[in-house]
């Protein structure tokens, strides 16, 4: 399985009651259908799957696959703190007719979490798993990182697939690109970081970016495989800026906002988190008003 090009980490939409909203879900995979995205991944950090219960859980991933368009990847957030519990999540999204498990690293025992424990894990999961797996190393979140040394050995399984590596450090990704051997295919979690990522070897993005601006994301990265370099730059400052004020200092929150005034439905985050106030608004609106207005309007 090819995992060249761009895949947005979808966002959970919630309704006026707190409760997931499948038909806005649903609204929002209709309309990226029709960008050029090479799939969806579910159930990762941005679509808020640490503050989803199982069942609320499932139903999006049934609802993702189902009005997701021909041809579509469909990658299914399945990693949890035991082993035990990430298995039996990855047979589950395998199911449901997922084709692939992003499984992000184990993080809540720091202390012991070395590196041979990691190798562990993730041997371990994969062994068990229908589906191929992609490592997710997250840092900013987990506050733990796969660096190479782990991510070339885990990339010697059969079943291990790829990584999501989601650091925005373009060393560590140039580090595993070069010791891993050339199937395993590296995902860059960071849109700030499309461009020397994808320069150095990297196969595509799973982007938070991507929910808001897919178009812009997408076209990125065909004018990096298409060689136009001035405008491969141009773009990536363009969406540097974007992803720095609305995925990094606005967090969900910020993504979601985003969404709204581009057509897409993405509402409020769940709480703990909070809405953004409306200094950050504005904010987002002005650097939103920089790109051409979205094509499609609900």
């Amino acid at each position: 399985m090819d995992l060249s090009g761009v895949f947005p980490a979808l966002t959970t939409p919630f309704a006026a009651d707190g409760s997931v909203s499948l038909a806005d879900l649903k609204h929002n995979i209709q309309q990226y259908n029709r960008i050029g995205l090479a799939g969806y991944v579910v159930m990762g950090s941005t679509g808020e799957s640490v503050l989803l219960s199982k069942a609320e859980a499932e139903s999006v991933l049934v609802t993702v696959k189902e009005a997701a368009g021909p041809g579509k990847k469909l990658i299914a957030g399945t990693g949890a703190e035991s082993t035990a519990e990430t298995i039996e999540r990855t047979k589950r999204a395998a199911e449901l007719g997922y084709d692939a498990a992003l499984v992000k690293t184990p993080y809540y025992y720091k202390p012991v979490y070395k590196p041979e424990v990691y190798i562990a894990h993730y041997r371990c999961v994969a062994d068990a798993s229908p589906i191929p797996v992609l490592l997710y190393s997250v840092p900013q979140f987990t506050g733990v990182a796969l660096e190479p040394p782990e991510v070339i050995a885990l990339a010697q399984h059969p079943n291990i697939m790829g990584i999501k590596e989601s650091s925005g450090n373009v060393q560590r990704v140039a580090e595993i690109i070069a010791g891993a051997h050339p199937d395993f295919q590296v995902l860059v979690g960071s849109a700030a970081t499309i461009y020397p990522s994808l320069t150095i070897g990297a196969r595509g993005a799973v982007l938070a970016l991507g929910s808001a601006l897919p178009d812009k994301c997408v076209e990125l990265y065909e004018l990096v495989r298409q060689g136009q370099q001035q405008k491969s730059r141009e773009l990536q400052v363009a969406i540097l800026r974007a992803s720095k004020l609305i995925v990094s200092e606005c967090g969900i929150a910020g993504v979601k906002y985003a969404m709204d005034q581009r057509g897409y439905r993405g509402g409020l985050p769940r709480l703990p988190l909070l809405p953004l106030k409306d200094e950050q608004k504005k904010r987002v609106n002005a650097i939103l008003e920089t790109f051409e207005p979205a094509t499609m309007r609900a």
